[in-house]
């Protein structure tokens, strides 16, 4: 308790009411040595008090010169007292812990020097205190011993000089501290805790003190020492005695034993400690009772009887209280151990029989102790007894008697038989605490983890947790071992505590947890301190102006300090300005008025006491002036420990900070939003789960559904309870909320939907919160917070087991947790859809807003994280397939397939036009224009693989085209055969068609939706494609228009409009080379590759993919020569004309026929050469690849919308291509050809009728008509 007053002011020991009598002896000038370094020295404290007062004095003048209470001198000697039993301590531990009242003594003690080696004389001294050395004969106990001390009187002398010095400081402390009990106790108008409960502190700790400071001496060999200093005195001084021996005589003699002499010195102050230790037994008696603790919640954030409520407020007073219940115990125990006589109270009984049944030792100082229940015995007993005498021979009164020796009989009766109760149940009481201690900690770690916001508001109640279960620690550490007997007579036996207990580990573990919180949310803490100091500045003011302290007519300095005190706490509220988390505030001063007005108003010397104070401002019904001033000197404290008596309690460093109370201030209210928000945001999410929502709407992917179907077909008749529970397959099955035993789910559904609704409702209604000059809108912040929660989810659910979520899916989960956000928005005043709009574009185009409106590209555009995280994922494992999946092309589906799963999923289940129309809808045109950017930037490299490999084998393709055009086939083949590289182009040529085929889906998808949500201008662009003029040198707008409806797969030719774009971008075909590509296409067919390739009449494509080749090699002619023609256009319209044949001409006629001719011109001369390559290469023994090659030529003519259907009958006849597909249709599985078994359900890619197939149009529709004679139906 004394470090709690350590910043008072000090005093000066001459000064004081016994420093008067401590002056007529020459003592010790002050107890600098016996106070700490924050403690002043006296004999400063007595110059400042020569020149001009002290700040620790103050004195009233009201109704006349009155000298208030000076508790610094209360402070002081409670400090003098710890270091007292510090020097006795240290004493005892030299002596090696003497036993001076049985007279045993160790080799050890007489070694030690600080007494004379001479055991006969030394003890027989002692043993005959207080009888004078001269009466003794000391010569005829040991003659040669005596001599030898007369020899080394002066080396004697001064070994025992500073321990001679310690009695004298005892005496003086005895007759300081006595005074200033005994004045405090005749002045102080009232000492109870709910009333005056900081002096009171004081005057108990100080009572304390003094009684275990005299408790402790008697452990050091008093008597011994004083009669052998003044022995060697008197040798050294011609036989005079030394100074004040008679006084230590008569105090070492009155104190002997100690009890005897505190229960005689304290006797006049024994009526004001009984009133005291009535008013702390109810807390006492709360502490003990467990069961109460655990059901009312004394020490729980919330009320167990209605947890609904978070902040639990039921108990506030006694919760402050049960944080100094380890000071009362202590108050009980010394109490009636020396004033006895207060134990006949009526209700004093029960309060000493609960603590003494729960102890077994009165701790003095360090591990020194005294055996409690013997010492009651001994010493309180007799007096009870004497009491009970008294009272039986009618020596007072006799309607008194009766009562005063029934009381006597039951004290009596308890002593006698507490001891034997202790011994049996103080451990199992103490173990049970332990219990309830470590849930009730556990309960709170777990509640203010999840909830930090509320820890401030409940400090107190975790500073009473951590008192109650410090005071548990200490007191099983204290009795481990401790041996203790039933009877003066018994043998001691050890107390039955078992040493290996599993509760204190749990407990240890619950406070350093506890601990950690409050070091982790200090800030808050001290913030809410901050906040509290700041409001009661009004309301003391307010108390000041009412009419009752008014009509008090208080005298200048006393109105003086309390005008200072409303000062302090009002420029705490008045702190502003930009640094305001620099500002340092020291309420020092503080604590001092109010401790200055405390002195006045509790003393009875005053006009105007705590009782005038208390009625002038109990008709407001507030709280007093004195109960606000208290509770703003407790916080005021440390900003944060806001109770009187924390420092030991919490071993934390919170003590002596000098905070920055505007930012703490700021982060105490921005965390106490932040978990409101997060409790919000809480709430939608539980919503907005599987568990939730989701529960709902459980719908069984097509996957489930299979497999849930193939399970039950196994089961002829499926009983009811298997199509409830769905349950062998492990789906839930949709409607499964419906049945009676969900019904649990849904009322919590309805329970959640409930609190949000009403959260929504309340924090809309709020209204701004102002702190300094910070205003806090919570509109504003759950708007963030919805959004931001949203943002997260997104993130969240794009992967599902670490890969990417399946677009449908995601959509869905979207469309989830915006029906959560529109039940907001019917609760709150705000647009959030308008916030989740921004959200979705933030999150699919994260470049600056004009970019938008530009049609210029930037240097650098932008996505958001989500879309790029999307694109990226289908690059890499679709497009490039860098997972070696097997990804696939499959024409028919109009799909793309794996051989295994990519990440969690097969290829098809996330690029049917399903899935590509969800990804659309969830990320729009800026997401669709990623994948298409990256998808034409992954095509561009392999473009330009191709112009380099038509650069470096420029010269070996210009004799292959002169091969071919001679009929040379040894130089043709031997040129073949120079081509660097040709499997690799290959390759690259196969991933360019795959890439094609994915944008065209992508872009099938994107019209679809398009047309879905915008059919006007889905519309409008069909109607103007079909009327763009078909120029080669295009204006921008035309371009531009041509390329967005390319992007909806509008434009009838899509691959070769999107190869002309990314050879534009990039200025590829530039050079002559590009006019032998197909030579170089036809150079193909002499690969290795065909060796491997097969088709699959399922898929409509080739198990290596090689019909992606034929897209490829169909786009690049088409696309490399409209590159190539408006480049020539655009230097013809640079340069002068040659003749009027251009002239002319119509430019839009001549741009549409020269194009297209040069087109079909290029793709017949690669079938031509083509054609020729694969039938020369035919013989008998070589015959695998001829299948597959004539099936690929088949497929290009198919694709290319610039050759005519029938283009390839000129070279092989369609009967031949009829018997193959035959073959491949055919159900005999002796066919090596036929790579699968017959389906009735997929036609051949190719007419199989007799007839060779119709020319189509150039430019028309591209779509082949499969599987159909001539007579309609379908050939198997």
């Amino acid at each position: 308790m004394a470090n709690s007053w350590q910043h008072y002011s000090t005093y000066d020991p001459s000064l004081s009411p016994a420093g008067v009598r401590s002056r007529e002896w020459e003592g010790p000038s002050s107890w600098t040595e016996y106070l700490g370094p924050h403690m002043s020295s006296p004999m400063t404290s007595r110059v400042s008090r020569k020149k001009g007062g002290s700040d620790g004095q103050v004195q009233s003048s009201c109704g006349g010169y009155h000298k208030g209470l000076n508790l610094g001198w209360v402070v002081q000697l409670t400090e003098v007292a710890e270091g007292l039993m510090a020097k006795m301590y240290r004493l005892n531990q030299i002596l090696d812990c003497p036993d001076p009242v049985g007279q045993v003594f160790s080799e050890a003690f007489w070694k030690a020097g600080v007494f004379p080696n001479y055991p006969r004389i030394c003890l027989l001294l002692s043993k005959n205190f207080p009888e004078h050395f001269s009466k003794l004969q000391l010569e005829r106990v040991d003659k040669v011993a005596l001599d030898a001390l007369k020899d080394g009187t002066e080396v004697h002398l001064q070994s025992l000089e500073p321990w001679f010095q310690l009695l004298l400081d005892l005496m003086a402390f005895r007759e300081q501290a006595l005074r200033l009990i005994l004045d405090l106790s005749s002045t102080v108008i009232t000492l109870l805790p709910h009333q005056n409960s900081l002096i009171l502190h004081a005057f108990m700790d100080l009572f304390c003190s003094f009684v275990r400071v005299n408790l402790f001496s008697e452990k050091i060999p008093r008597k011994m020492m004083l009669q052998m200093y003044n022995l060697l005195h008197a040798m050294s001084r011609n036989d005079s005695d030394c100074d004040f021996y008679h006084r230590l005589v008569q105090f070492i003699d009155s104190y002997d034993p100690p009890l005897k002499g505190l229960q005689e010195d304290l006797k006049f102050v024994s009526p004001r400690i009984g009133e005291v230790l009535e008013a702390v037994g109810p807390v006492i008696f709360l502490s003990t009772d467990t069961r109460k603790l655990r059901n009312e919640g004394f020490l729980s954030p919330y009320h167990p009887r209605y947890p609904d409520i978070l902040t639990n407020s039921a108990h506030p007073v006694r919760a402050q209280d049960l944080a100094n219940v380890t000071s009362y115990r202590e108050w009980v125990l010394l109490g009636y151990l020396v004033c006895p006589d207060e134990l006949l109270r009526v209700t004093s009984i029960d309060i000493a029989l609960v603590v003494l049944k729960e102890n077994l030792i009165l701790a003095v100082f360090r591990d020194e102790y005294a055996l409690l229940h013997e010492d009651y015995q001994l010493y309180v007993l007799p007096r009870i007894l004497e009491s009970k005498k008294m009272a039986k021979s009618g020596r007072t009164k006799q309607k008194e008697a009766d009562l005063e020796y029934s009381v006597a009989k039951h004290v009596e009766k308890m002593i006698s038989e507490v001891h034997e109760q202790s011994l049996l149940s103080c451990d199992a009481i103490h173990h049970e605490r332990r219990i309830l201690l470590k849930q009730e900690i556990g309960r709170m770690v777990l509640f203010f983890t999840d909830q930090p916001s509320l820890l401030a508001p409940n400090i107190q109640m975790v500073f009473s947790s951590l008192a109650l279960a410090q005071s548990e620690v200490i007191w099983y550490f204290q009795h481990v071992g401790i041996a203790s007997s039933k009877s003066k007579a018994a043998r001691a036996i050890p107390v039955d505590i078992d040493p290996n207990d599993p509760t204190i580990g749990f407990l240890l573990d619950g406070m350093d947890h506890l601990c950690c919180l409050v070091r982790k949310y200090i800030a808050a803490i001290r913030g809410y301190a901050l906040s509290y100091l700041s409001s009661c500045a009004g309301r003391i003011r307010f108390l000041l102006g009412t009419p009752g302290m008014v009509a008090l007519d208080l005298d200048a300095s006393l109105k003086g300090l309390f005008q200072q005190i409303v000062q302090h706490l009002e420029s705490i509220s008045k702190l502003k300005g930009e640094n305001i988390s620099a500002i340092m505030c020291d309420l020092s001063e503080f604590r001092k008025d109010w401790l200055s007005i405390l002195m006045i108003v509790t003393s009875a010397r005053s006009s105007i006491n705590i009782r005038h104070l208390e009625k002038a401002t109990v008709s407001t019904g507030k709280e007093g002036l004195l109960s606000e001033g208290n509770a703003a000197y407790n916080w005021s404290r440390s900003f944060g420990t806001p109770c009187l008596d924390q420092k030991d309690v919490l071993s934390i460093a919170v003590h002596g900070l000098v905070t920055k109370i505007g930012r703490d201030a700021v982060l105490y209210v921005e965390s106490l939003i932040e978990s409101i928000i997060g409790g919000l945001e809480g709430l939608i999410n539980i919503l907005d789960s599987e568990g939730g929502f989701g529960a709902l709407e459980a719908q069984l992917l097509p996957e489930q559904a299979a497999f849930y179907l193939n399970d039950t077909s196994r089961v002829s008749i499926p009983t009811s309870k298997s199509t409830k529970g769905g349950g062998s397959v492990g789906f839930p099955l949709p409607g499964h909320e419906s049945y009676p035993e969900n019904n649990s789910a849904i009322k919590m559904l309805e329970a959640a939907m409930q609190r949000l609704t009403n959260l929504f409702s309340v924090l809309n209604d709020m209204e701004p919160i102002c702190v300094l000059n910070h205003v806090f809108v919570l509109r504003e912040y759950m708007r963030e917070g919805i959004l931001g929660n949203f943002r997260r989810r997104l993130h969240a659910v794009l992967k599902a087991d670490n890969d990417l979520q399946r677009p449908s899916v995601l959509e869905s989960l979207i469309h989830r947790h915006l029906k959560i956000v529109y039940l907001a928005e019917q609760h709150i005043s705000m647009d959030l859809t308008h916030g989740i709009q921004e959200v979705l574009l933030i999150e699919a185009f994260s470049g600056p807003v004009s970019s938008l409106h530009l049609f210029e590209k930037p240097a650098e555009q932008l996505t958001g994280s989500a879309t790029e995280v999307v694109c990226n994922w289908y690059i890499e494992n679709i497009v490039k397939d860098v997972s070696g999946a097997g990804i696939l092309f499959t024409p028919i589906h109009k799909c793309f397939k794996s051989t295994r799963p990519v990440g969690g999923y097969f290829a098809e289940s996330v690029t049917d036009l399903r899935e590509l129309q969800a990804f659309v809808r969830v990320f729009g045109g800026y997401g669709v224009d990623r994948l298409d950017r990256m998808m034409k930037e992954h095509t561009a490299a392999l473009l330009n693989c191709i112009d380099t490999s038509l650069q470096s084998n420029h010269e070996v393709l210009e004799a292959v085209a002169g091969s071919m055009h001679s009929g040379d086939r040894i130089e043709r083949e031997a040129c073949s055969r120079q081509i660097v590289d040709l499997d690799t182009v290959i390759g690259f040529c196969i991933e360019g068609g795959h890439a094609l085929a994915f944008d065209q889906l992508l872009a099938e998808a994107a019209g679809v939706v398009l047309d879905e949500g915008a059919p006007l201008i889905y519309s409008l662009l069909s109607g103007v494609v079909k009327h763009i003029p078909e120029e080669i040198s295009e204006k921008k707008e035309i371009r531009r228009i041509r390329g967005v409806a390319n992007s909806l797969n509008i434009v009838g030719d899509h691959d070769s409009e999107w190869i002309r774009s990314i050879l534009e971008d990039v200025g590829g075909a530039n050079d002559g080379s590009w006019t032998l590509l197909p030579y170089l296409f036809a150079t193909f067919m002499t690969s290795n590759i065909w060796n491997s390739t097969g088709f699959n009449v399922d898929t409509g494509g080739f198990n290596n993919n090689i019909h992606c080749l034929a897209r490829c090699m169909s786009a690049v002619i088409a696309g490399s020569e409209l590159v190539r023609l408006e480049r020539e256009h655009q230097q013809r319209q640079q340069s002068p004309s040659n003749g009027h044949l251009d002239e002319a001409l119509d430019p839009e006629i001549h741009s549409r026929l020269s194009a297209e001719a040069r087109i079909k011109s290029a793709m017949q001369l690669f079938v031509k050469f083509a054609t020729g390559i694969v039938l020369d290469s035919w013989s008998e023994a070589n015959r695998s690849n001829l299948v597959a090659k004539l099936i690929f030529l088949d497929q290009l003519c198919e694709i290319s919308s610039y050759l005519p259907r029938n283009s390839l009958e000129a070279y092989v006849p369609y009967a031949i291509l009829r018997s193959i597909y035959s073959q491949y249709y055919s159900n005999s599985p002796s066919m090596p050809l036929a790579l699968l078994s017959v389906s009735s359900r997929y036609s051949p890619a190719v007419s199989l009728s007799h007839t060779s197939p119709a020319v189509k149009q150039p430019r028309g529709d591209s779509t082949p008509q499969h599987g159909v004679n001539d007579s309609g139906v379908i050939i198997p």
